[in-house]
């Protein structure tokens, strides 16, 4: 893990989870953004991914859980109010560690959660997962290009060619993500109740935005915001209109230090 520190006196820390077949340098342009609004910025790899990425995916997902705790207990460390940023696959973890474990964190932002995917890892997936364990070390390919997570031609240069960005799992892994948002769905279990800001993009083919926003509804929250973003898709972070994505995030996480009683 590694941490970026703020430009001038630190306000916050931001800790960030990156999505499935991502890793930290994906993040640069945001992380760089928010040094320079005086966020501390904690972020790394989950395991399996960045430099540990291997040929496919098998991780055990308790690994990444145990890594966002990791890394949120790093950002509370600084004593200063912790906020947390979860795209997709990583948004999806971050809820279910929030869910778990008695983390105080001043607010969390989920971009594009990993609800319920539109878009499944190979054409055999749901045939696959029925199978006995014998089938659980079966590769599958879940086809997510950077054309799916974003329209914006600088991201495609940027992030063309990266070897590291690996999309072929195993049926168990994909299991495992079936249990995760299983458990993430029941309606008996309730998320605390934090400042959240939810975003999802409207042209977002891997995800399905609306399972995302029912769940959000239905959770005990004082505060919360959910903001659909007109023709993008699902990495907000990357899109076109990223700025104005950016200054959004920005803005929530202001309005939450107000109401701790922090002059910004």
């Amino acid at each position: 893990m590694w941490k970026w520190e703020a430009e001038g006196q630190p306000k916050a820390v931001v800790a960030i989870v990156h999505s499935a077949y991502e890793h930290h340098r994906w993040y640069a342009w945001l992380i760089e953004k928010l040094r320079s609004a005086g966020f501390h910025v904690v972020m790394g790899d989950l395991p399996g991914h960045g430099e540990q990425t291997l040929s496919y995916h098998d991780e055990d997902f308790f690994k990444y859980e145990n890594y966002v705790k990791q890394i949120i207990e790093i950002g509370l460390s600084e004593n200063l109010p912790v906020f947390v940023i979860g795209n997709g696959l990583g948004a999806t973890v971050l809820m279910n560690v929030l869910q778990k474990k008695k983390l105080e964190c001043a607010g969390a932002i989920f971009v594009s959660p990993w609800m319920q995917l539109k878009l499944q890892p190979g054409k055999l997936s749901n045939a696959l997962t029925s199978i006995s364990a014998l089938t659980s070390s079966v590769k599958l390919h879940h086809d997510i290009t950077v054309q799916l997570m974003s329209r914006n031609y600088e991201v495609y240069e940027e992030l063309k060619g990266d070897i590291l960005h690996n999309t072929t799992v195993t049926v168990k892994w994909y299991k495992d993500l079936q249990q995760l948002l299983k458990r993430l769905k029941n309606p008996e279990i309730k998320f605390p109740n934090l400042p959240v800001l939810m975003m999802t993009g409207e042209r977002d083919q891997i995800t399905d935005i609306q399972v995302s926003k029912n769940w959000l509804i239905q959770q005990p929250l004082s505060h919360f915001q959910y903001k659909e973003w007109s023709d993008c898709q699902h990495s907000l972070y990357f899109e076109m209109e990223r700025e104005e994505v950016y200054l959004y995030t920005k803005d929530f996480m202001n309005n939450v230090l107000r109401s701790l009683g922090y002059i910004i």
